[in-house]
């Protein structure tokens, strides 16, 4: 059995192998139900969720050497930054569909947050104008600074804007990232003005109102968010989903856990019929993604446990 930590993932993938893996896998035969959820309630403080995300290869299709089972384990803490730990506690299980032995034990939170920026480059590489290069970053997690190196795999990325809760962690990013080459800041202007200035704005927080505003969206920017993952929680506002096209990393997840795209149904400003194309269909080549340069697209994550075997596996052959 192999033991992957977080380092080893760093060092084993670069994020355009991380967003190859999932091209791969979108087209691919691994079957992912919708996660489980529940509540555990605590004494005196915010109750924690425990998700529990199952995935497999299709064994009928694939010979037994190639046969994967995995399953992804996450706690979210919601106090847990009060004891200088982060939110989201995860481990990943890989198993071998043909014995049922285990083949790693991954580490959950990094598997993660690379695994959800890189989703969000794929979906760029089919909905981002080719030439775009400047990027706005809300939400300075650690997510935030995957999804910078992300996009910078798929698009001509030169200059960052980043804005968070904390302006310190911006600012803290920021510096991180002009030691990896990218011009990035947290300027002190409204967000409204880096939005209208972006080719890209991507978002990963865990807002429970909008953070981007339909107007504030020009013509031919791509937006970018994912860090909305149950039915109360949203990013962008009903406008933003009405005049964009509409584009997810799996129908059954936006329609039954995206608060963004579910409460933009409430408002009876967006329709499900409207989502253009998922993931499966810009990986196969069934849509061919942006069709004009003045288009405004939206892509909405939620997450599907798809992503996290395509890429687990991935680890485990490199490892």
């Amino acid at each position: 059995m192999k033991t992957i930590s977080a380092s080893d993932i760093a060092r084993l993938a670069t994020h355009r192998d991380f967003v190859e893996a999932l091209r791969t896998g979108f087209a691919a035969d691994i079957v992912s139900p919708l996660r489980h959820h529940h509540d555990l309630p605590r004494a005196g403080t915010e109750s924690c969720k425990f998700l529990m995300m199952p995935s497999w290869t299709d064994m009928s299709v694939r010979g037994p050497e190639r046969a994967f089972v995995g399953l992804k384990t996450v706690m979210v803490v919601p106090d847990n930054a009060r004891r200088d730990l982060p939110t989201v506690q995860a481990g990943y299980q890989l198993f071998s569909g043909a014995t049922g032995e285990t083949l790693a034990l991954i580490d959950g939170r990094e598997l993660t947050a690379r695994r959800t920026a890189c989703a969000s480059a794929l979906a760029a590489d089919y909905l981002a104008r080719p030439d775009a290069s400047r990027l706005t970053l809300i939400g300075a997690g650690v997510v935030g600074a995957h999804l910078v190196h992300a996009h910078a795999s798929v698009r001509p990325i030169e200059t960052v804007r980043i804005y968070n809760r904390s302006r310190d962690k911006a600012e803290a990013l920021a510096e991180a990232l002009g030691r990896d080459g990218i011009a990035a800041s947290a300027p002190a202007i409204p967000l409204a003005e880096s939005i209208g200035w972006a080719d890209i704005v991507s978002s990963a927080t865990t807002s429970t109102e909008p953070v981007i505003r339909g107007e504030w969206l020009k013509a031919g920017i791509h937006v970018d968010v994912m860090g909305a993952f149950r039915p109360t929680m949203r990013e962008v506002d009903g406008a933003a989903v009405e005049r964009a096209s509409v584009f997810v990393d799996t129908r059954e997840g936006a329609l039954s856990e995206a608060g963004d795209i579910m409460l933009a149904i409430a408002e009876g400003r967006f329709a499900p019929e409207r989502i253009v194309a998922d993931l499966k269909e810009l990986c196969t080549g069934r849509h061919r993604g942006r069709t004009r340069d003045d288009e405004i697209t939206l892509f909405k994550s939620s997450g599907t446990a798809l992503e996290d075997l395509a890429c687990a596996i991935m680890l485990h052959d490199r490892a």
